[in-house]
């Protein structure tokens, strides 16, 4: 596993500066089963470059989080060309992070890369919650032939026995889907993007008090007029004081142990989508990391 320098990783961080490293950045831009939108595979990149503008010092937590935290960034390696591959590639990095215990931040790349990433925390943990932000319930057997496409990245998750699923920012959905859910309603609550101001908090801490819990974070779960830049964008979605408040309950509430962020498709000319990804993804570590300040 080979690591960037400092100034070519995750946040630009001085070269000069050494701390061990407790998260690592790791970029996948998998693209395979897109069916809008594209550009998903330069994500990855993308988003470590607008890094390098986020300010390191958090107001909120009122110190530079990453002196804390260490952070490094797996050097981009090619991405195996079949589906399966691709997954047990992600899976096995993730796997060897765990075993040296440190916490693993994927950068999608879409989001069929997520039953990978969750396979090694699986069998580290009996029970594993997704914390899962999306437009879309992604809980389709199948979509166009596919089982392994991006609209069916949660159910190929609940493959796994041991992992359950409570969703935030979902407003597209299929009748199959509805149909999936009223059966499996004991593994998947939904948070609908049009209950947003009727949202029962205190349920939701309840339900991950304690757990382990992964966040995959499909960026279209943010408003159309916040996040355009994603292969299948939808209005009506959350904003950022919306995320980073869930985030940071998850953070107070659960053992955050992984994470991914997925489905940035970047649009030339306009950073400052890369920059949202880059910022959610320093407060994801920071949350995780730095609980004790708030």
């Amino acid at each position: 596993m080979i690591y960037l320098p400092n100034k070519k990783g995750f946040l630009g961080i001085d070269n000069k500066f050494r701390i061990k490293e407790k998260a690592v950045i790791i970029p996948f831009g998998l693209e395979k089963t897109v069916s809008y939108g594209s550009g998903t595979k330069n994500g990855p990149k993308e988003i470590i470059k607008a890094s390098h503008q986020v300010e390191l010092f958090d107001e909120e937590l009122n110190c530079e989080p990453y002196k804390i935290i260490g952070i490094k960034t797996i050097k981009p390696f090619s991405i195996k060309k079949k589906m399966d591959d691709a997954l047990n590639q992600i899976s096995k990095v993730n796997e060897l992070l765990l075993k040296k215990s440190l916490f693993p931040l994927v950068l999608g790349g879409e989001h069929s890369i997520t039953p990978g990433c969750i396979k090694p925390f699986t069998k580290k943990f009996s029970n594993l919650l997704i914390l899962h932000f999306d437009a879309h319930a992604d809980l389709r057997e199948s979509y166009e032939g596919n089982k392994f496409s991006h609209a069916s990245a949660i159910r190929r998750c609940l493959d796994f026995k041991n992992v359950s699923v409570i969703s935030f920012g979902i407003r597209n959905i299929s009748s199959g889907e509805v149909k999936f859910l009223k059966k499996n309603s004991k593994r998947v609550k939904v948070f609908w993007a049009k209950d947003k101001k009727k949202w029962n908090l205190n349920l939701f801490k309840k339900i991950i008090k304690n757990k382990k819990i992964y966040i995959t974070f499909d960026v279209d779960s943010l408003d159309l007029s916040l996040m355009p830049a994603t292969g299948t964008p939808e209005p009506g979605g959350l904003f950022w004081d919306d995320v980073i408040n869930l985030i940071k309950i998850a953070s107070k509430y659960s053992n955050i142990v992984g994470a991914d962020i997925n489905e940035l498709s970047p649009i030339k000319g306009f950073p400052g989508y890369n920059f949202l990804v880059a910022k959610l993804a320093y407060k994801i570590l920071s949350y995780k990391f730095l609980k004790s300040r708030f």
